[in-house]
């Protein structure tokens, strides 16, 4: 059933201790590891929906903290260490979605994105995971500019 979370639980004194596996909605294998009360957190691995090895490392209340990103060759596309680092992330059908920097886990610095069909969507930057940070640029799907526009932590300037 769509938008059900398919999972293997094992409790620690009453409270949701360790996952020890998650499913994508067809069954397939999505997130094998530690988990922490709702969070993942300590080792663990991520995998693409087809089965290959998508994220091997660490996390930290629910974030990538320290390990390798690959793509879906299963080579190594980027890399984590203390939350900070340079990656990019793919939709399921092996498109770049994103390129960028990571502070703290999460999308922070310049980054872009892409849509599924290889275009550019968005080229700026990101503060804790959101855009709206410096000076932006958002496209349609056909490539044509949309907008070019400036921001101060999230305040147009």
């Amino acid at each position: 059933m769509a938008g059900e979370f398919n999972c293997e639980i094992r409790y620690l004194n009453g409270k949701k201790g360790k996952i020890l596996k998650e499913y994508y909605d067809n069954g397939n294998l999505q997130y094998e590891g530690e988990y922490l009360d709702i969070l993942r957190n300590g080792k663990g691995k991520e995998y693409f929906n087809k089965g290959k090895l998508k994220f091997e490392g660490e996390y930290l209340k629910g974030e990538r903290w320290k390990g390798n990103g690959y793509n879906k060759k299963g080579v190594i596309d980027f890399k984590i260490k203390n939350g900070n680092g340079k990656g990019k992330e793919y939709y399921d059908n092996d498109e770049l979605e994103f390129e960028g920097e990571y502070r703290n886990g999460k999308k922070n610095g310049k980054g872009k994105e892409y849509y599924k069909n290889g275009l550019l969507k968005f080229i700026g930057e990101y503060c804790n995971g959101s855009k709206y940070n410096g000076k932006e640029k958002e496209y349609y799907k056909d490539g044509r500019l949309a907008y070019e526009i400036s921001y101060v932590n999230g305040v147009i300037k």
